[in-house]
């Protein structure tokens, strides 16, 4: 079994908000782990008939619970990686995804570069909007962090986006009933879909913004 078969299994067992939150983090932060079998499964369990006690202690009522803490945990997770670029700076950034330890948590330059260019692209919004595209995901704190993005900024928007995610995977965890086939698959197209919402409301508002702009011209 491979690592994250182990804390998979071991996830399963221990089953609560504490262990939601430590795996969020890690998933979080520049250690690959994926979110689908973390939200998910609780909310199938919290989902079960409150009169049946279950032995991870979730019952239905606490869904919001389990949200909030996956999303206290991915919140951990990024000022994890923030905090960590600030402090160890692009050059070194750049050594460690491309060392034998950084290939081993599947990093590599390209991927920090790809994120950097989408921080770039897209501003500090981008750490709420990359929360919902595999791949950014996990990284888009590594660039916000090398761009030394206003803090307060920075939890603002990745609170708000993990939220959001986390409610998706709860939704996805209460329609698919717990399978992990189903969720993995409809995961990424509600995250696209995700994404070409906001992008369609932020360009709405700029349009809006032009006319009116053209208007008082």
């Amino acid at each position: 079994m491979t690592l994250i078969d182990n804390l998979i299994a071991w996830y399963s067992a221990h089953m609560s908000y504490a262990s939601i939150a430590g795996l969020m983090a890690i998933e979080s932060s520049f250690i690959p782990f994926p979110s689908e079998v973390v939200i998910p499964p609780a909310v199938f369990v919290a989902g079960e008939e409150a009169s049946s006690l279950c032995t991870t202690g979730i019952y239905p009522i606490d869904v919001l619970f389990i949200v909030l803490a996956g999303t206290l945990g991915a919140l951990i997770g990024a000022i994890i990686n923030y905090g960590l670029s600030v402090w160890l700076g692009r050059i070194i950034v750049y050594k460690f995804a491309d060392s034998k330890l950084g290939h081993l948590c599947l990093l590599s330059s390209e991927k920090v570069q790809k994120a950097e260019e989408y921080f770039k692209e897209h501003g500090k919004v981008s750490t709420f909007v990359g929360r919902f595209i595999p791949g950014i995901r996990q990284l888009i704190s590594i660039p916000a962090g090398l761009a030394r993005m206003h803090f307060g900024w920075f939890l603002f928007y990745t609170f708000l986006g993990a939220f959001v995610w986390n409610c998706v995977l709860a939704l996805l965890g209460y329609v698919a009933h717990g399978q992990m086939n189903l969720i993995k698959e409809y995961s990424h197209e509600l995250s696209v879909a995700i994404v070409i919402i906001f992008g369609a409301v932020i360009a709405w508002f700029v349009v809006k913004k032009l006319i009116s702009s053209a208007r008082k011209q």
